[in-house]
């Protein structure tokens, strides 16, 4: 997607375009980037169009929606679920491979970390529902992660407000 694209979606729709694009990212779907979609967010907050509260909090809700469906698909559908996601997306057998070691290691502290690392913080959710981990010890740690992703992430475009904008245009 093109920087300008998701300028105009952003003046176009608002807030919920916010909500969607992270909702959509969180849910592991290619072509919605955090880290185009969150400074961008940022920097709307910049310009007074949101304020950076409110876009932290569509921001962590969407994440977390986005942690819950995947969570639950791990839990109802498990492993019949995750066989046929690695038929699909083969290359992401070893990145499910090491997120079930760090929750068998880790639990709740693996969760956390894993919401830090781009890739393995939206397909760590799939596990976590295979094993049948707390939902909420899952839901904190999961809310503490993305929170601290979407900080730096949306607090960047805030600090570099318009001269971000420019260095992307």
């Amino acid at each position: 997607m093109d920087i300008q694209v998701l300028s105009q979606y952003f003046l176009q729709y608002g807030a919920l375009f916010i909500f969607v694009i992270v909702l959509l990212e969180y849910l592991n779907l290619p072509g919605f980037p955090a880290g185009i979609i969150m400074p961008l967010a940022g920097i709307w907050a910049a310009k007074g169009d949101i304020s950076f509260l409110t876009a932290m909090i569509l921001a962590l809700f969407a994440g977390l929606l986005g942690s819950w469906i995947l969570y639950g698909i791990g839990r109802i559908g498990g492993e019949l679920f995750l066989e046929r996601y690695l038929k699909k997306f083969p290359k992401q057998k070893p990145v499910i491979e090491k997120n079930f070691l760090l929750l068998e290691k880790k639990g709740a502290v693996g969760i956390f970390i894993s919401k830090l690392i781009p890739v393995i913080r939206t397909v760590i959710s799939i596990p976590a529902g295979v094993i049948r981990m707390n939902f909420v010890k899952y839901s904190i740690s999961s809310a503490m992660g993305i929170f601290v992703w979407n900080f730096f992430l949306i607090g960047a475009g805030y600090m570099l407000g318009d001269k971000a904008f420019q260095l992307f245009s």
